[in-house]
């Protein structure tokens, strides 16, 4: 039975993974913020340890919020690290001088292409490395992928509400197409490079300065994803990039929403169900 992908936004990455694996205070939340709400509440946020910033991966304007977000810390002396979704852990650009290029960059970071286009995550990452601060992989390898969907442990720790809101996701994501013997070996994959992503961040951490993690929005939220990995006396605030409205179950899961204009239209779902018809 082959494992079904997901092409949805949130989720192609994930799809690209795991075809490889066997061949988401401020202005209140609700309202939309002005143009210099999100500097104005990065300055407020003065003693953070984590700053997550969650993204639509096919949305640029998120990662020009990321890349801007980068640098307003470093040019205030307080930007530790960057970690990033979109390299493996034990990847990372420790030792290169601010001066690397983008080739010696990707080849420190054992860049995938054809996972993560590298032009759409250039600037965010070169303008770290400019800052001179190290940034870093925290997804699995394909060996993690694979040992996470047999760990069982796993399904444990989410509590049973926010467990069931992960399930549903993914076979939302996964146009509901996932077999339902490979619906929680799949939740087992996002709890498990959450807990890769949440490890990165704290090794990452200094005192006084601010790790900032860049993920899709369900990496993200508050009480699904890399939070629930850290422990309480990590100070993390959680920023959501959304195009167009976003809905109350995502506000609820960030400390600030940042709209961003809406993407046209698009049915992802399409090709995967003529490729792979609804197994059950």
């Amino acid at each position: 039975m082959p494992v079904f992908t997901a092409p949805l936004r949130r989720s192609l990455p994930i799809c690209a993974l795991a075809a490889a694996l066997l061949a988401g205070c401020a202005s209140p939340i609700g309202r939309p913020p002005g143009d210099d709400a999100w500097p104005v509440q990065l300055a407020r946020w003065q003693r953070l340890d984590a700053l997550l910033l969650g993204e639509q991966h096919d949305a640029a304007a998120h990662e020009q919020w990321q890349r801007e977000t980068v640098q307003w810390l470093a040019a205030r002396g307080r930007l530790a690290a960057l970690v990033l979704e979109m390299a493996e852990a034990g990847a990372a650009t420790d030792g290169l001088p601010p001066q690397a290029d983008a080739e010696q960059v990707r080849a420190a970071l054992r860049w995938n292409d054809a996972a993560w286009p590298w032009q759409r995550y250039a600037g965010v990452v070169m303008a770290a490395v400019a800052a001179g601060v190290p940034v870093r992989g925290g997804n699995l390898d394909a060996a993690g992928l694979r040992a996470a969907m047999q760990n069982a442990a796993l399904d444990t720790h989410l509590p049973p509400g926010p467990l069931a809101r992960q399930r549903e996701a993914i076979e939302q994501g996964h146009c509901d197409l996932l077999p339902a013997a490979r619906v929680q070996p799949m939740v087992r994959v996002q709890l498990a490079r959450d807990a890769s992503l949440a490890r990165a961040l704290r090794q990452a951490l200094q005192d006084g300065r601010t790790v900032v993690l860049v993920a899709g929005y369900g990496h993200v939220q508050r009480s699904l994803g890399v939070p629930t990995w850290l422990p309480a006396n990590i100070e993390s605030k959680v920023a959501i990039a959304q195009a167009g409205q976003a809905s109350a179950a995502i506000e609820s899961e960030a400390d600030f929403i940042q709209p961003t204009p809406a993407l046209p239209p698009e049915d992802y779902c399409a090709g995967l169900r003529a490729r792979w018809p609804a197994q059950r």
